[in-house]
């Protein structure tokens, strides 16, 4: 049996940096969106950004996840040339957000209940560029401090289909919820995927972990390929070894990157710069209260109120610019509502087709 958890790193909806002034505007001139802090100048201390705490918690609520009134960011101590400050500020013991979870359709009509364990909110690294000179690597900055919410699963996934259906509704939620545009290509949502096997029911084996996938189709290739070559190895009468992998998208293949750091490894401690977050139930109870209609409240009032089939509603719903463009489909007539079905047949196979033979999207 294959037990895989997830870790998605969502870059939040924010003009500037998680504790600093930056803009995290996307393809700028390498080394144009950093300020001191971000290059980690002596004397520089890291601010909070208030607009970021608000999304993480709003990402949470819409897990339907614990808030936590009072979190605390820790030091995750590593040297890489990317982060110039020697260490990443992120959150350990006392994260954010705790406990949620997120509800999957799979097909014929089966739905699978995938935990989230956490939400925490941690800066990113720089980038280093390699392909710019024979002898030497580049530093680019731009992305170093961004803010963003990594969203810890349980290992409650079993195969690559359910993998691709979390990452495709996490991803659906956060665009609903404005708190993460979810564009693969810029790096705004990557997620590490922990890979093991085991006999059914039998104790966790041991467990790699494929770092910074960009693809949902790339996350399913990794995940068929690594419990393969897994299996192989344990039939074959040897062990797993404990690492970090990369997946290389031309060969379908994954192949190891280093041995797998554990938590004493980075010997976290809390930020002596930053006070401990607290905030109030009132602030939360606010936030809760300006939540929009998410994709399966809304495909239940489309189901209901219009007489969808849970197939078409789905559809519609996947991204919430196609939900909004139906609803004003039914509105369309001033004396009297549409047909429910009529429109979303035309929506979804009419509309819908010739969006795609164009190569547009619906926002176009």
């Amino acid at each position: 049996e294959v037990v895989i958890g997830l870790e998605v790193h969502a870059q939040v909806t924010s003009k500037s940096k998680l504790f600093s002034g930056a803009s995290t505007e996307f393809g700028g001139e390498p080394n144009s969106h950093v300020s001191l802090v971000d290059a980690a100048m002596p004397g520089m201390l890291p601010v909070i950004n208030e607009e970021c705490v608000r999304q993480a918690v709003t990402t949470g609520l819409g897990l339907n996840a614990q808030i936590n009134l009072r979190s605390v960011f820790d030091r995750k101590n590593y040297f890489y040339p990317d982060s110039p400050q020697g260490y990443q500020i992120s959150q350990y013991k006392s994260p954010i957000v705790g406990e949620g979870e997120v509800v999957l359709e799979l097909d014929g009509g089966r739905t699978a209940t995938i935990g989230i364990e956490r939400l925490h909110l941690e800066q990113d690294a720089g980038k280093l560029l390699h392909d710019q000179s024979p002898t030497m690597s580049y530093v680019d900055l731009n992305r170093c401090g961004v803010a963003l919410m990594e969203i810890v699963s349980r290992p409650d996934i079993r195969d690559a289909e359910q993998a691709k259906a979390y990452v495709t509704k996490l991803r659906s939620i956060l665009r609903y919820l404005g708190t993460c545009d979810g564009d693969m290509e810029k790096g705004s949502l990557r997620a590490d995927v922990n890979v093991s096997v085991r006999k059914p029911g039998g104790p966790l084996g041991t467990r790699c972990e494929i770092k910074n996938m960009n693809s949902i189709t790339f996350i399913g290739q990794a995940i068929e390929y690594e419990a393969r070559r897994q299996i192989e190895i344990i039939e074959d009468g040897g062990a797993i070894d404990q690492e970090t992998r990369l997946f290389d998208p031309n060969k379908g293949e994954t192949r190891s990157m280093r041995s797998k750091e554990e938590a004493h490894d980075y010997r976290y401690f809390p930020d002596p710069d930053l006070l401990p977050l607290e905030f109030t139930q009132s602030y939360v109870d606010d936030l809760k209260a300006q939540l929009p209609e998410l994709p399966d409240q809304k495909k239940a009032r489309f189901i209901e109120g219009f007489g969808l089939s849970p197939y078409d509603a789905s559809v519609l719903v996947a991204e919430r610019e196609s939900a909004d463009f139906y609803e004003t489909v039914l509105g369309g007539l001033a004396d009297k509502a549409r047909d429910g079905k009529l429109a979303a047949n035309w929506v979804i196979n009419e509309l819908f087709g010739r969006l795609n033979k164009e190569g547009r999207d619906i926002s176009a």
